[in-house]
């Protein structure tokens, strides 16, 4: 594994750039749906606004759900690059969406809507970052050919073990494609972001089986717990979203005012 890039002097974490990588490809994803609806907004600075506010939910989380971790390391498990909640990263990148999507008067629903696909798409390149550091989020053991040691990773191991964060970069490539594929059609708003909430909790619950993270209740973990709470959210907006009217492209162009003349 490389957790450090070397070009020349300069020693790159590759956690660090994978996450700016999934940041900007995440951008670009969005502001081609903001163009693809019509809307007005700066998609640029609302992605990378939510990618650092979901980055501080997910170390918050993380350390409010292993306190002895923070209890060793004191303050420094705040800045440690191992150790992000999901659900957490999850909670504070859509309320940072919400409050910006409220805020430029695009909608609430609508927001999350456009930004679905490139966070699918987005979680699972800053995925990739995990597995090149090798920073713990692997799996089991496992007997299976594509079963991989990290033995200079930041957190080291021999046994050959599930590489879960290439699963969840295939599932979020996936889903980000069905999203975008649903985003041009016509559906009630808070449909795309509902979908993008069932597959995506879907996607975790079921990788939780393979990872090594404790179970606490019912045999299940933390996470799975967490992403039978995004299921079930991602259920209630899409089943809320079919009694709405469709709002189809033409009708959103139609509600654009028009160019003033030259």
């Amino acid at each position: 594994m490389y957790p450090f890039i070397h070009i020349g002097i300069f020693n790159i974490k590759s956690f660090g750039l994978m996450i700016w990588l999934a940041a900007l490809v995440a951008a670009l994803i969005m502001d081609r749906s903001f163009r693809r609806a019509r809307v007005s907004g700066d998609a640029v600075q609302m992605v990378f606004i939510a990618i650092v506010a979901g980055m501080v939910g997910a170390k918050l989380w993380h350390v409010l759900d292993t306190p002895l971790e923070y209890h060793q390391l004191g303050w420094a498990a705040l800045w440690d690059t191992a150790g992000f909640a999901w659900f957490g990263g999850l909670t504070g990148g859509i309320a940072a969406l919400l409050y910006q999507g409220w805020k430029a008067k695009i909608g609430l629903l609508r927001t999350l809507d456009l930004a679905a696909p490139a966070a699918a798409v987005g979680y699972g390149i800053g995925r990739v970052g995990c597995f090149l550091s090798g920073d713990g989020c692997y799996g089991l053991p496992t007997n299976l050919p594509w079963g991989m040691s990290f033995p200079n990773g930041i957190e080291p191991t021999l046994l050959r073990v599930h590489p879960t964060p290439l699963y969840e970069l295939i599932a979020g490539l996936m889903i980000g494609a069905w999203l975008w594929w649903r985003g041009g059609k016509q559906r009630g708003t808070g449909t795309i972001v509902g979908e993008y909430l069932l597959l995506s909790g879907i996607a975790r619950f079921l990788v939780e089986f393979v990872r090594r993270n404790p179970r606490i209740l019912w045999g299940l973990s933390n996470a799975q717990l967490a992403s039978l709470g995004s299921i079930t959210a991602g259920i209630v907006l899409i089943v809320w979203a079919a009694t709405r009217p469709a709002a189809s492209r033409a009708e959103t162009a139609a509600a654009e005012p028009e160019p003033k003349a030259l």
